[in-house]
C-alpha cells in the first residue's frame, strides 16, 4: 500500500486540570515520518496530551487536527474486551476494514450464492487485497513471536496468557493496524529486553509513519527518536534528535536563561540605583524616567513558567558492612505444578558485587528473587545469607504489599520505630513526599508515589544488600536516575532484575542470563555480554 503523508497539528492548545495548568495556548506539529518521544516528569501532562491528541480527552481550548484519511494506531489496554477470540483474531483485529471484510467473506460464503453475493464477494477481495490480506495471517505472526508470543501460542484464546502477554498482544494489535499515525503510552511496558529489541527495530525499520510515543525508557527513546517533545513550563518545546542530544540541548538552554536573568537583574539593580540617586532632580527627570521604563520592560521580560520537574534524593547508606560472601544458593529447584522453573541451580555472591538478572518474562526472575529472600520455598536445595547480611528488598508487586489504611508517613514509620518525626519526614521529602503528600493513604498513590514509597523504606531501612524487582516500572526519567545513581554509589551488594537496558547496562558487574536453555552466568556488564554473545544473539 502507497504511504500516506501523515501530520498532526496541534492549535492554541491548552489544557488545565482544577487551577495547575499542564499546558497552553500550544500550537506545533508532528510530521510525517518522524519519531517523537513525549517527556516530562510525573503529573506534567504528557499521557494526558496523548489522549487529547487521539480523542480520549478533550481539550480546554484549541483543537487537533490530523490529515484527512489516515489511518490512527492507538496502543489500548482494554484486553478484556477480546477475551474470548483467538490471539491471532485479535491482532488482524487492528486493521478494521480488513478484519470487516474478513468477516463478512466468510459469513457470506456459508450462504447461498447469487449474482448479489458473488457481487459483493469481489468488492470484498479487493479489500482484502488492498490491505494485503492475503499474508495477514503470516505477518501477525510475525510480530507476535517478535514480542514473545511464540506460534504455539496463536491459535489459544486471548484469556489463556497472563495480564503482561495480554498486553503484548493488544501491542501487537496496533503495530499490525498498517496505521499512518502511530500513539503509543508507554509501549514497552511488560515487555523483556528481547521483546523490546524487536520493538526498537520494527519502529525504526518497518513503520514509515508517525510516532508519538511516551515511554521512561532511556535506552529505548535513545534508539527510536528523531526528536523530543518536551511538556514543561506549561507549554510543549520540540527539540532535535533523542533523549541524550535533548537533555543537553535543555541544560545548555538552561544555563544561557540563568545566565541572562542574571544579567537583567544587574542591570536592573544599576537602573534602580539611578532613579534613586537622580528620580527627584529637575535636570536629571527625564533620564531617570528613562530607566523606569527600562525597569518595567526588563521585569516583564523576566516572568517565568515554573517547571514541572522535580527530582528526588535518594541515598542508600548501611547500618553496618556485611561479610566477604554475601549469598550462596546451593542446588535450588522450583516446579509450579509440571512446570520446572528451576533445576538444581547454583549462585554465589561477593560483598560490593552488582548482578543484572534478565531473560523473557515469565522465565523466573522474580521467583529467584522470592527464593532468594524467602517469599518461596524451594522445592530443593537451599539459600544460605552471609555474616551480618541484611537485605531491603523491591517486589515487583511493590503496590499490594503498600497495607491500607496507612498513611505514607505512617506505613514508612512502622519499618523503624526508633526514628524521630524529622528523621521520617526527611527521607519522605527526599522521595518527593513534602507536606501534605506525607498524609496521602497508601491505597490512594499512583505507581509511581509507591514504588518511591518503597525505595524510602529501603532508605530507612539502611540495609547492605538490596534485591530490586523491576524497580522501574512507573517511574519518570528523572526518579528512574535517581535510583541509578544512588544504586551505583551504594557500598553494598545488589541484584535487580530488570527490563531496562540503560538501568542495568549501567548498574550490572555480572549478568545472569535465565532462558529455557538454562541460567548462564557471565562476568562482565550487559554491554560486555552482549558483545560477547554476538549478532546472533541480537536477532533472536
Amino acid at each position: 500500500m502507497a504511504r500516506r503523508p501523515a501530520m498532526i497539528t496541534l492549535e492554541n492548545l491548552s489544557k488545565r486540570f482544577g487551577p495547575k495548568v499542564l499546558f497552553e495556548d500550544v500550537s506545533m506539529t508532528f510530521d510525517p515520518g518522524k519519531r517523537y518521544v513525549l517527556v516530562g516528569a510525573n503529573g506534567a501532562g504528557k499521557s494526558t496530551l496523548l489522549k487529547v491528541i487521539q480523542g480520549e480527552e478533550d481539550s480546554d481550548k484549541g483543537a487537533v487536527s490530523i490529515a484527512d484519511n489516515l489511518k490512527v494506531g492507538v496502543l489500548r489496554q482494554d484486553h478484556f474486551h477480546y477475551d474470548a477470540f483467538r490471539i491471532l483474531d485479535v491482532v488482524m483485529m487492528g486493521n478494521k476494514p480488513l478484519w470487516s471484510a474478513m468477516q463478512e467473506k466468510d459469513k457470506l460464503l456459508e450462504g447461498e450464492m447469487t449474482d448479489e453475493v458473488g457481487m459483493r464477494l469481489a468488492e470484498l477481495e479487493c479489500t482484502i487485497a488492498e490491505e494485503d490480506g492475503y499474508v495477514a495471517d503470516a505477518r501477525a505472526s510475525k510480530i507476535l513471536e517478535g514480542l514473545g508470543i511464540g506460534t504455539a501460542q496463536h491459535a489459544a484464546r486471548l484469556d489463556t496468557l497472563a495480564g503482561g502477554y495480554k498486553l503484548r498482544v493488544l501491542l501487537a494489535q496496533t503495530l499490525f493496524a498498517g496505521a499512518d499515525v502511530l500513539l503509543l503510552d508507554e509501549p514497552t511496558n511488560h515487555l523483556d529486553l528481547d521483546s523490546i529489541r524487536w520493538l526498537e527495530n520494527y519502529l525504526i525499520n518497518d513503520f514509515r509513519g508517525t510516532l508519538v510515543v511516551v515511554s521512561h525508557d532511556r535506552h529505548f527513546m535513545n534508539s527510536i527518536a528523531t526528536h523530543v517533545a518536551d511538556v514543561d513550563f506549561q507549554t510543549v518545546t520540540v527539540f532535535t534528535g533523542n533523549y541524550t542530544n535533548f537533555v543537553e540541548q535543555k541544560t545548555t538552554g538552561k544555563r544561557q536563561n540563568d545566565a541572562e536573568m542574571a544579567q537583567k537583574k544587574k542591570r536592573i539593580a544599576e537602573l534602580k540605583e539611578f532613579v534613586a540617586r537622580f528620580g527627584a532632580s529637575a535636570n536629571r527627570s527625564s533620564q531617570a524616567q528613562s530607566r523606569v521604563k527600562e525597569i518595567e520592560k526588563l521585569e516583564a521580560s523576566m516572568v517565568v513558567r515554573r517547571s514541572n520537574v522535580v527530582r528526588p534524593f535518594i541515598k542508600f547508606e548501611t547500618q553496618r558492612a556485611s561479610g566477604r560472601d554475601v549469598v550462596r544458593a546451593v542446588g535450588l529447584t522450583k516446579r509450579f505444578g509440571e512446570k520446572t522453573v528451576f533445576n538444581d541451580f547454583h549462585l554465589s555472591m561477593m560483598r560490593g558485587e552488582k548482578l543484572a538478572v534478565i531473560g523473557p518474562s515469565g522465565i523466573g526472575k522474580s521467583t529467584l528473587l522470592k527464593m532468594l529472600v524467602g517469599e518461596y520455598q524451594p522445592d530443593g536445595g537451599e539459600v544460605t545469607w552471609g555474616h551480618e547480611t541484611s537485605v531491603g528488598y523491591f517486589a515487583q508487586d511493590h503496590h499490594e504489599a503498600l497495607e491500607s489504611g496507612y498513611t505514607a508517613y505512617d506505613w514508612l514509620r512502622r519499618f523503624d520505630e526508633t526514628a524521630t518525626i524529622e528523621q521520617v519526614r526527611s527521607v519522605l521529602g527526599k522521595l518527593l513526599f513534602s507536606g501534605e503528600a506525607g498524609l496521602k493513604k497508601t491505597e490512594t498513590l499512583s505507581g509511581g508515589e509507591a514504588a518511591r514509597l518503597v525505595i524510602a523504606r529501603l532508605m530507612l531501612q539502611k540495609s547492605n544488600v538490596m534485591l530490586l524487582d523491576e524497580p522501574t516500572n512507573h517511574l519518570d526519567v528523572e526518579s528512574i536516575d535517581a535510583l541509578l545513581q544512588a544504586l551505583v554509589a551504594f557500598p553494598g551488594t545488589v541484584i535487580v532484575a530488570s527490563h531496562d537496558r540503560h538501568f542495568v547496562s549501567t548498574l550490572g558487574t555480572k549478568v545472569l542470563e535465565l532462558s529455557a536453555e538454562g541460567p548462564r552466568l557471565f562476568n562482565g556488564n550487559y554491554e560486555e555480554f552482549l558483545a560477547a554473545q554476538g549478532t546472533e544473539y541480537l536477532r533472536r
